[in-house]
């Protein structure tokens, strides 16, 4: 089973989550998604596997979340997924994918529920 980790490694909770899939033996892709972020088609993969909507998983805190007035505003999901592409530090992190399921590792012992 393949296993991949949207991670960001400025992140303790994505670090975290990587020691803890490599401790259980894991050797997952490492995706550095801020560099390389999901295309639209992915993330909506990813939403799917996580049973999530994109709202869901937005980083609110995020200084970029206040200039684009996201809270202000009423966005489409589509519109919201293009923002998230265009702008990947407003997905939250870690994401971990196995199989046909995903699990946002906060806290990181949740990814083991998808091994």
């Amino acid at each position: 089973m393949t296993v991949t980790i949207y991670h960001n490694p400025r992140c303790s909770k994505s670090r975290q989550t990587l020691a803890l899939l490599e401790e259980k033996g894991a050797a997952p892709k490492i995706v550095d998604y801020l560099k390389t972020p999901p295309s639209a088609a992915e993330l909506k993969a990813i939403l799917k596997k996580l049973g999530l909507k994109p709202q869901d998983i937005v980083r609110k805190g995020e200084a970029r979340y206040a200039e684009l007035e996201l809270k202000e505003r009423t966005v489409s999901d589509d519109e919201l997924i293009e923002l998230m592409v265009e702008n990947p530090i407003l997905i939250e992190r870690p994401i971990v994918v196995a199989g046909g399921k995903a699990a946002i590792g906060r806290p990181p012992e949740t990814v083991l529920t998808i091994l």
